[in-house]
């Protein structure tokens, strides 16, 4: 058993037996501190870190049994080993129902003291690994919930912890179903609030009427049905972090009003008269182009510049290609376990398949194609059968030109490109990850291409 350097605390008024037990455990490499009586080890053992408390029955001021249940009472987690020169089972028996770690009989068995010391450490060393394992497993940034190791992914990951530690403003864009929610779980998982509250808020899922009580929670009687008083989204993420998706729904009195809680840190309950203090750090995504919105006037320049520090932009699955089957792999699984299926896996032409499409969904359409898949499979391997909704639909790495296009002559080659990248820009309504798409180019591509051509759409 592993052996682990700890600190003892010793709680014995003999001496003798006190130097003897701090001389042994030194030897075994722990540090050992001493306390003569049950007052001062009760004292000891509340106001400094031990990892384990030994300590006599029998003792002039505060007995053993009467200092356990007072460390038991404050520190139920120390372990507290007890020692007597008076064995009987009724005692062993009381101290174990008073929290008790163990019951050890003088004069001691050194050996036995030692196991027991190391069982303890270890004991605590798993529990405290098993803590981190949950904290990680239930962090957003669990690789059970981002999964991908395409290198747009790997680097978007790599920023993600390197931003996650600041407090600077980040902006999530990509288009819908790309996991933006996910990945400003992991933004928080990650950062110095991660113990503290994560608030999420679709604000195109709220009528603007009732979005400023949502977020700013309202007085009793300040509106009609409000007949309690309610506390807002802002005042329950107080000390963490808050989801503001999709903000480009935002109306723009919305936005003044968000922003001044942003400069301000401070917010106003709907019919309310006193302003409330706010540590909230805002994480805000949308699929939305917001810097044409706020050209256009549509989006607040000044809530723009607020929320953009940092911008995470989310590429499309279609640009992750190499994520697709690492990403059905992991759905199968979950949805077969979910129904209870007993589905083993995937033909090589279903992968080539889902990996030959272009997801205009995203990861959320892959999702429920395979959860649709799994449900209806009538084998235990899912083939091209199981997805007629995308069987014939798959396209290369490229989408070729329709044979009705007509491309004119005599034309510099950069002129029809510039042509081409706008005017499907211009059909994608200024969505540059779809154009993006539609050309079968990557999105960084794209704005390199506008960039080129003079253009800042």
């Amino acid at each position: 058993m592993k052996q682990e350097k700890s600190k003892i605390l010793v709680v014995d008024d003999d001496a003798g037996h006190r130097t003897m037990l701090k001389t042994l455990m030194g030897g075994w490499g722990h540090e050992v501190d001493l306390a003569d009586d049950g007052t001062s080890g009760v004292e000891k053992a509340l106001h400094c870190h031990f990892d384990i408390v030994l300590m006599d029955m029998k003792m002039l001021r505060m007995s053993g049994m009467e200092a356990l249940e007072k460390i038991n009472t404050d520190k139920p987690a120390l372990p507290v080993i007890m020692m007597t020169a008076y064995s009987s089972v009724d005692t062993a028996v009381e101290a174990l129902k008073k929290g008790a770690h163990d019951y050890l009989t003088k004069p001691l068995d050194f050996n036995k003291l030692k196991l027991t010391i190391g069982y303890i450490l270890e004991t605590t060393h798993l529990k405290k690994e098993n803590v981190t394992l949950k904290e990680q497993l239930n962090s957003s940034f669990s690789r059970d919930k981002i999964i991908g190791n395409s290198p747009a992914m790997t680097e978007l990951l790599k920023i993600v912890e390197m931003v996650a530690a600041s407090e600077a403003g980040i902006l999530i864009t990509g288009p819908s179903g790309t996991g933006k929610e996910l990945i400003a779980g992991a933004v928080h998982g990650n950062s110095p609030r991660r113990h503290m509250p994560f608030v999420k808020i679709n604000c195109a899922a709220i009528t603007e009427s009732l979005l400023e009580s949502e977020l700013f929670g309202h007085e009793k009687g300040a509106f009609t049905g409000a007949d309690k008083k309610r506390k807002g989204r802002f005042l329950q993420a107080h000390g963490g972090s808050i989801l503001l998706d999709e903000i480009g729904e935002m109306s723009l009195p919305m936005q003044a009003k968000l922003l001044r809680v942003l400069q301000e840190k401070e917010m106003t309950p709907v019919g309310g008269e006193q302003n409330i203090k706010v540590d909230v750090r805002v994480i805000a995504a949308t699929n939305r182009d917001l810097e044409k919105m706020s050209r256009e006037g549509t989006f607040r320049e000044d809530l723009y510049f607020r929320l953009n520090v940092i911008t995470l932009d989310i590429p499309p699955l279609v640009e992750r290609r190499e994520d697709i089957p690492v990403l059905a792999m992991h759905f199968m699984k979950y949805f077969s376990e979910k129904n209870q299926r007993n589905i083993k896996g995937f033909s090589p032409e279903a992968i080539d398949t889902l990996s030959g499409y272009n997801w205009p969904g995203n990861v959320r359409e892959l999702m429920n194609s395979i959860e649709r898949a799994v449900i209806l499979a009538r084998l235990d391997y899912l083939s091209m059968e199981d997805f007629p909704l995308i069987a014939g639909r798959t396209h290369p790495h490229s989408s070729a030109p329709s044979s009705k296009t007509t491309v004119s002559v005599d034309i510099p080659l950069a002129h029809v490109e510039r042509q081409a990248i706008l005017g499907t820009l211009e059909s994608a309504r200024g969505n540059r990850s779809e154009a993006a798409r539609r050309l079968g180019i990557t999105r960084k591509t794209l704005l390199k291409k506008l960039k080129l051509y003079g253009e800042h759409h």
